[in-house]
C-alpha cells in the first residue's frame, strides 16, 4: 500500500529539482500527476520516469486560460484531483536589494510565485470541494519567516504573501475537508545555488555559519515533508506554517 493510493496531484514546476522529485516519489506511493511545467520537454522527461503513472503539460502558471485547462485536463483523465502541490517558482539574478530592483523584475517575479499560486488555488480547489476534500500545498521559503541582508525583495515578498494567502485559504475551507499548508524550505542543493558557491567560497561561508547542520537541504528531505502534507496522515494539519529549514529560523547562535 502506497501513501498516495488513489489520489490525483496536480504538481507545478515538475520539470526538474524538487518538482520533479515530487513527481517520482508521489507516484512511488501511488498517486497518479500531472506534471505540469512551462518547460514541455523537461516535464515530459520526469513524466516519462514514472511510466503511466503520469502525464506532462506545458503551462505558465500566471497564464489564468492555461491554468484552468490544466486543471480541466488532469480531472477528465484522472476521474477529479485530490492533490494540488504549488511548487512553481522562479528567483531570476535581477531581482536584489529594493534600491537596485527594477518594476519589471519585481513584477515578473510577482506574476509567477504569487499569482500563479493565486491562480492554482482558484481553478484547483473546485475540483478538491468536488471529491468532499483534498490537500493544498503552497510552496513559501522560510524567507517568509526571516529577514536578510543580501537580499532578493521581490521573491522574499512573494513567499510572505504565499504564507498569508494559505493561511487564509486553510480558515475557509477547514469545514469542507480541505487542508491548505505552506511548505517552507530551508536552503536547498540545486544546481544554481551549487554553482554560486563554487563561484563564491566567500558567500557559502557567510551564510553556512547561519545553518545549524552546517549543509544544504538534499531535495527529497522537501519533497519528504511534502509527501506528509499530501497524504492522510496530515488530517489534522492545516494552516501550518510546515518548516523544513534544518532549524535555521529557530537559530539565535550556531554551533563552532
Amino acid at each position: 500500500m502506497g501513501r498516495l493510493d488513489g489520489k490525483v496531484c496536480v504538481i507545478t514546476g515538475a520539470g526538474g529539482g524538487m518538482g520533479r522529485d515530487a513527481v517520482q516519489l508521489f507516484t512511488q506511493e501511488g498517486a497518479c500527476v500531472c506534471a505540469a511545467d512551462v518547460n514541455l520537454a523537461a516535464a515530459e522527461e520526469t513524466a516519462a520516469s514514472c511510466g503511466d503513472a503520469a502525464f506532462a503539460l506545458s503551462v505558465d502558471v500566471a497564464d489564468e486560460e492555461q491554468v484552468a485547462a490544466m486543471m480541466a485536463a488532469t480531472a477528465e483523465r484522472y476521474g477529479g484531483i485530490d492533490v494540488l502541490y504549488n511548487n512553481a517558482g522562479i528567483m531570476p539574478e535581477d531581482d536584489g536589494s529594493i534600491l537596485e530592483t527594477s518594476v519589471e523584475a519585481w513584477q515578473r517575479v510577482q506574476d509567477v510565485n504569487t499569482k500563479g499560486v493565486f491562480l492554482c488555488c482558484k481553478h484547483g480547489i473546485p475540483f478538491l470541494q468536488r471529491r468532499g476534500g483534498g490537500s493544498v500545498i503552497n510552496v513559501a521559503s522560510f524567507v517568509a519567516i526571516v529577514g536578510a541582508a543580501t537580499s532578493q525583495i521581490s521573491y522574499t515578498a512573494s513567499k510572505g504573501a504565499v504564507l498569508s494567502l494559505t493561511r487564509e485559504l486553510a480558515v475557509q475551507f477547514a469545514r469542507e475537508g480541505i487542508r491548505v499548508n505552506a511548505l517552507c524550505p530551508g536552503p536547498v542543493e540545486t544546481p544554481l545555488l551549487l554553482r554560486l558557491f563554487a563561484d563564491d567560497p566567500a558567500r557559502l561561508e557567510r551564510r553556512r555559519i547561519h545553518w545549524p547542520m552546517g549543509r544544504l537541504a538534499k531535495p527529497r528531505e522537501i519533497v519528504n515533508g511534502a509527501l506528509f502534507l499530501a497524504s492522510d496522515e496530515s488530517s489534522y494539519v492545516t494552516g501550518s506554517t510546515f518548516l523544513v529549514d534544518g532549524g535555521l529560523t529557530a537559530a539565535y547562535l550556531t554551533p563552532e
